[in-house]
């Protein structure tokens, strides 16, 4: 265990190390209902609020989460400044996709006895019965293996949870800060690093009277009245001796740069061990397979195979690509339909028996993968009545060429829906991959997604296949190569560009060349 401070023989260096990667302290917050967020980097203005990182893969060319989110557990007395910690924390980190997971979430729900003793402070909230570890490492678990989770949202006021539950995704870190996180056995074991919070106990005291009177409605002999009775013989009893089990501890709490760059320098050292090249990896996967049992690829009529001629031939005017594009998709989708579940019913029509075709009683939602995906969405909606529709914006880091996640907005319960997941072209099979990932990290079945694509290529069907061999593709037709750039070859241009009228790189001329069909 490392301990930083400045007194009885323990070691500091605060006034020798420079404090520049870390930000001046912040303002207190003010709250009255528990706090657990995801925290990307990200640029605010006036008027909007700008993502400046994406999330990388975290998972390998299986498909299969290949690394875990990196849980920081941070420990301390109440009003010890964990939360001040956390955030310092995640100012310096500098990196994507942060959550931050506070305890305060997981006080149990108090029955109306408890209610009354809490409204008379008289009901320790700082005792390991007061929360509900089952929930809270069922929650920690799933965040830490990149699942999509759902945290509870306690009002301190009325000491109960609210109705609505706040949505939390996409973790490469995840800061877990709560007076009791290392109590609990199966919390620990979760845990990647362990940081104690170390205030003297006045502070502490002076810090929960000024919140618990400004921010939460007590009154000062109340509050006092609890801290003697349980706030303070619970901190000797069940926190303070978790100190033994922490790796770090950091007195002075948001104070202390000198603990907090150790701890920013040993996260970025990890998360650096846990980097992939998906893109690289894909494309020299599955070569000279035949092409998989899930691919369904549109039957090539005259009338498919004139509208190609129009939309891959480059010198086609932006109206006609957008025209024929359409009258594509439209078939596109329409086909795709035919391979949801149908039940056979028997009608009785004027004395007449006969058999009909009757969707099962499911629902379908559309996710089209931006921007080029979204073009297919009119086209689903005029054939699927109220259907619900969410993104996913998924972006090439030019410095790597991996993809990214910048941002999603998925409905609600999506576990029991058919998801027509829509792009318009797949090269590598990088994108649709993770958009997949997503899907699946919101519990949709695997057999119930649908990959729908204008145009693929062998080595984008096979990376989607192999990796998820039960979602369906659907394309209207399969080129054979990709180039260096990982372009579809010949192709059909930048479609987003071509649709939108916006301008193409120099290096999509190549793969912007017409073809014969």
């Amino acid at each position: 265990r490392i301990s930083f401070g400045c007194g009885d023989g323990s070691f500091c260096l605060s006034n020798r190390v420079p404090r520049c990667p870390l930000t001046p302290s912040l303002t207190p917050r003010k709250r009255t209902t528990s706090q657990s967020k995801t925290e990307p980097p990200l640029l605010r203005t006036n008027k909007r609020t700008i993502y400046t990182a994406g999330r990388p893969p975290w998972y390998n060319v299986t498909g299969t989460t290949f690394k875990e989110a990196f849980v920081i557990g941070l420990c301390g007395g109440s009003a010890s400044g964990k939360t001040t910690v956390a955030n310092k924390i995640i100012e310096a980190l500098d990196v994507p996709w942060v959550v931050l997971l506070s305890m305060d979430s997981f006080y149990k729900v108090l029955n109306k006895e408890q209610q009354e003793l809490a409204a008379k402070n008289e009901y320790n909230f700082d005792h390991p019965d007061a929360f509900d570890f089952e929930l809270l490492v069922s929650v920690l678990r799933k965040l830490k293996k990149g699942k999509s989770i759902k945290v509870p949202v306690y009002d301190f006021t009325s000491h109960s949870r609210r109705k609505e539950w706040k949505t939390v995704y996409g973790a490469n870190v995840v800061i877990f800060e709560g007076i009791l996180a290392f109590a609990n056995k199966e919390l620990l074991k979760l845990l990647d690093m362990k940081v104690f919070v170390e205030t003297d106990s006045d502070i502490r005291l002076i810090r929960r009277l000024k919140r618990d009177v400004s921010q939460r409605g007590r009154d000062i002999n109340g509050v006092i009245k609890q801290y003697n009775k349980f706030v303070k013989p619970s901190f000797e009893q069940y926190i303070e001796p978790t100190v033994q089990v922490a790796d770090i501890v950091v007195p002075k709490g948001g104070e202390n740069f000198v603990a907090l760059d150790l701890i920013v320098q040993h996260v970025h050292s990890q998360l650096e061990k846990r980097e992939i090249n998906v893109r690289s990896a894909l494309a020299s996967a599955h070569q000279g397979q035949p092409l998989p049992k899930t691919l369904s690829v549109m039957e090539s009529t005259p009338q498919v195979r004139g509208m190609h001629t129009i939309i891959r031939n480059k010198e086609t005017n932006r109206d006609e690509f957008i025209f024929y594009s359409k009258r594509l998709m439209r078939l596109l989708i329409e086909h795709a339909l035919s391979f949801l579940p149908l039940k056979v019913s028997c009608l009785d029509r004027h004395g007449f028996n006969c058999k009909g075709l009757f969707f099962c009683l499911f629902k379908i939602t559309g996710v089209s993968i931006l921007r080029a995906g979204e073009t297919m969405e009119p086209a689903l909606m005029a054939v699927c009545k109220d259907i619900r529709l969410g993104k996913i914006l998924i972006q090439t880091n030019h410095d790597t060429g991996e993809p990214e996640l910048h941002y999603l907005r998925l409905p609600k319960d999506l576990s029991e829906d058919y998801v027509i997941l829509m792009d318009s072209t797949v090269s590598t099979g990088a994108a649709a991959l993770m958009a997949v990932r997503v899907l699946l990290d919101h519990d949709v079945a695997e057999d119930k997604i649908f990959l729908l694509s204008l145009l693929m290529a062998e080595m984008g069907v096979h990376s989607v296949a192999y990796a998820f061999p039960r979602v369906r593709i659907i394309t209207t037709a399969v080129d054979k190569e990709v180039n260096e750039q990982f372009h579809i070859i010949p192709g059909i241009g930048n479609f987003g560009d071509r649709y939108f009228g916006t301008d193409a790189p120099s290096d999509w001329c190549e793969s912007d060349e017409g073809m014969d069909l």
